[in-house]
């Protein structure tokens, strides 16, 4: 019996969201990891920044101060591996490599920036330890803050994936500023041509491969899981995967495009952090379903951090 069981630390650095994932190891191979902890803070990391190119002082200290934590509950734990990635916000700021530095200096977390087609990768390996994808191609849609990776894939291949820079944070700074009430008609027509043009590779790729449904991860997928249900869960209490009923989402657009901020707050199942995002989420989700003519939503509360657990286990 080995006596001291591996535990590893996942660190998920986004741009809206930082994931600490913490397990432990089997010592008999073909048992799944024990998780011993699963937990985010909104970190909001490209709030004031992402779309001039640097993460803005408070973000910059929130994201410290965030690390320091998830470093005393990897203590706690008797971790002996820490893994940690950063994502879109940090691979564009002229200021990331200092917060690497500092987070180092700090914590001796060493985070590894990673490309974007390495994210869509990790992505599409947490989400297929969430849901069976089968045989069938189905459209992986994963909306951070900064980037919006999609993958059309099944359980066994890719056959094609991309991270396009269109994540919630720079949507809103794009077409929803100042963020106070209700987004005008003519600023979701705007999203809605900005996305054709942006979005014209994927096009072509969903009208190649026909992905016959959507399968979403992260933020927004999570709060739109929720909204459904009414309640905001932890990390801990969503299922692997939920089906989003189309007509559960069709509302929830509805309400977020007629209300105020207060309003969309006070929504049940919301995420406070997520009350602006989420608008311009879920054109861009809605943008996806209507323009690919997919109806079937799955959410996978799975992602990123489960994808880096998933290749460690392999490894």
């Amino acid at each position: 019996m080995h006596p001291h069981p591996r535990r590893l630390a996942l660190i998920d650095m986004g741009t809206n969201t930082f994931h600490l994932l913490i397990v432990e190891l089997p010592t008999t191979p073909g048992q799944p990891p024990h998780e011993l902890l699963r937990t985010k803070a909104g970190v909001r990391l490209g709030e004031g920044g992402i779309s001039k190119g640097e993460i803005a002082p408070a973000a910059y200290s929130r994201a410290l101060h965030t690390i320091n934590g998830f470093k005393e509950e990897i203590d706690l734990h008797s971790v002996t591996e820490v893994k940690a990635t950063a994502t879109s916000a940090m691979r564009v700021s002229k200021n990331g490599p200092q917060l690497v530095r500092d987070i180092f200096e700090q914590t001796g977390i060493q985070v590894e920036v990673i490309a974007g087609a390495r994210e869509a990768e990790l992505i599409c390996a947490g989400i297929r330890r969430a849901v069976d994808l089968g045989p069938e191609l189905h459209l992986l849609m994963d909306v951070g803050g900064g980037s919006t990776e999609f993958i059309i894939a099944n359980q066994t291949t890719i056959f094609w994936k991309q991270s396009f820079e269109i994540g919630a944070q720079r949507l809103l700074d794009k077409f929803f500023t100042p963020f106070d009430g209700i987004m005008p008609a003519a600023s979701v027509a705007a999203e809605r041509e900005y996305l054709a043009g942006v979005l014209a590779p994927l096009t072509a790729a969903v009208a190649e491969f026909r992905p016959v449904s959507l399968v979403g991860a992260s933020g927004s997928f999570d709060t739109l899981a929720d909204m459904q249900l009414g309640v905001v869960r932890t990390e801990a209490e969503q299922p692997p995967v939920t089906e989003l009923a189309l007509a559960s989402f069709q509302s929830t657009l509805r309400h977020l495009l007629s209300l105020k901020h207060e309003q969309r707050v006070a929504l049940p199942g919301m995420f406070p952090m997520r009350a602006d995002m989420l608008v311009v989420a879920s054109i861009l989700i809605d943008y996806v379903l209507t323009t690919y003519g997919l109806t079937r939503i799955q959410t996978s509360a799975y992602a990123l951090k489960e994808g880096l657990l998933a290749e460690l286990l392999l490894g």
